[in-house]
């Protein structure tokens, strides 16, 4: 059973060790793929019955509306659920195999981008008979990137670890993840917000970042995270002037051509103002302090834990473990390299370590 790190944060460099040293451990047993993922009938598997107990700990149920935020800088994924209070809390963060491309937007087909923006999945996107065992689509390009002239199809998340522009989870997570958002689609959640960003939007984080050409788009999408952040529900965007917003425009309504000039909005929630500010003032001051890593990509990313086993197991084992199939894992070198310091060359001697 692949581990599953519950919360926001990871703790200490101990429990990081502890965590891999159960993963490998778990995951040398023969086979490693439980029943579940072996049903001809794999789209209505029931969640996991530990997932279930997590759950009615934390005050949610299976029915309850869900959310998704993914990292890519820090290969993870997050499944956030509303609970008893009304707002949504972090049910459970999973490490990512792969992802491929670097930090950025998807612009056009063949890219081997992986999308960051915001994106809606209703019922008709989940894949039962995917050949990466389950998936759902993100639904890129959504209406702002098709306006951009931005192109792109099937950007899903899905099982093994294998990625030309999707987030791949592993055959297990996938099918933990689908069958949370599975149930929350049949219990009449009309559609599930997927979050996904080139890291996470910290003061830090921005400032290290902060001359990378992607910058404004990132913080337009920052003005979403810190909404969600504080008013822990998810956050209503709008297309306009070729950007997100978010919001309520004061007409009610934003243009029905993302580029056209945005409307009046609602001034933005004191609580959510004051975090946004703060937050800028604090990059601000960490710019002098700050270098910028000068990290690059030559294919993407891969969390720690499956980047250690990668390493010390080798790419055929890797695949095994996390593909019912034993989908091959894409480009292992990059993955063992990426990110590394440009002017260095993606070698292992220019591997840099991920935060």
């Amino acid at each position: 059973m692949l581990p599953i790190f519950a919360g926001k944060h990871h703790g200490s460099r101990g429990f990081r060790s502890r965590v891999i040293g159960i993963l490998m451990a778990g995951l040398v047993v023969s086979g490693c793929v439980t029943s579940t993922l072996e049903l001809n009938d794999r789209g209505n598997a029931p969640i996991p019955q530990k997932t279930i107990v997590k759950m009615r700990e934390l005050g949610m149920k299976p029915a309850d509306p869900v959310l998704v935020r993914i990292f890519k800088r820090e290969s993870e994924l997050e499944i956030w659920k509303r609970n008893s209070s009304g707002r949504y809390a972090l049910m459970k963060t999973y490490p990512m195999c792969r992802w491929s491309g670097g930090l950025g937007p998807k612009r056009f087909e063949g890219d081997r981008q992986a999308p960051e923006g915001f994106y809606t999945v209703n019922s008709g996107q989940l894949n039962p008979n995917s050949q990466y065992h389950l998936s759902f689509d993100l639904g890129y390009p959504n209406r702002l990137e098709r306006a951009k002239g931005y192109s792109g199809s099937a950007l899903m998340v899905h099982g093994a670890c294998s990625s030309s522009g999707c987030f791949a989870i592993s055959d297990e997570h996938v099918a933990e993840v689908y069958a949370v958002l599975r149930d929350a689609l049949r219990s009449g959640q009309p559609s599930v917000q997927v979050q996904s960003y080139p890291f996470r939007m910290t003061p830090q984080n921005l400032a290290a970042h902060s001359d990378n050409p992607n910058f404004s788009f990132w913080m337009d999408l920052k003005a979403g995270y810190d909404r969600f952040e504080v008013l822990r529900r998810p956050p209503d965007f709008q297309f306009c002037e070729g950007r997100y917003r978010f919001g309520e425009p004061v007409s009610g309504a934003a243009p029905a051509d993302p580029l056209a000039e945005c409307p009046a909005f609602a001034p933005e929630v004191q609580q959510v103002a004051d975090k946004s500010t703060g937050d800028l003032e604090k990059m601000k001051s960490l710019l002098n302090d700050v270098q910028s890593p000068g990290l690059a990509y030559s294919d993407g990313g891969m969390n720690p834990v499956f980047r250690r086993i990668l390493a010390s197991k080798g790419p055929e084992h890797l695949s095994k473990i996390t593909s019912s199939t034993s989908v091959p894992v894409s480009r292992p070198q990059a993955a063992l390299a990426d990110p590394y310091v440009a002017g260095r060359g993606p070698s292992g001697t220019g591997a840099a370590k991920q935060q």
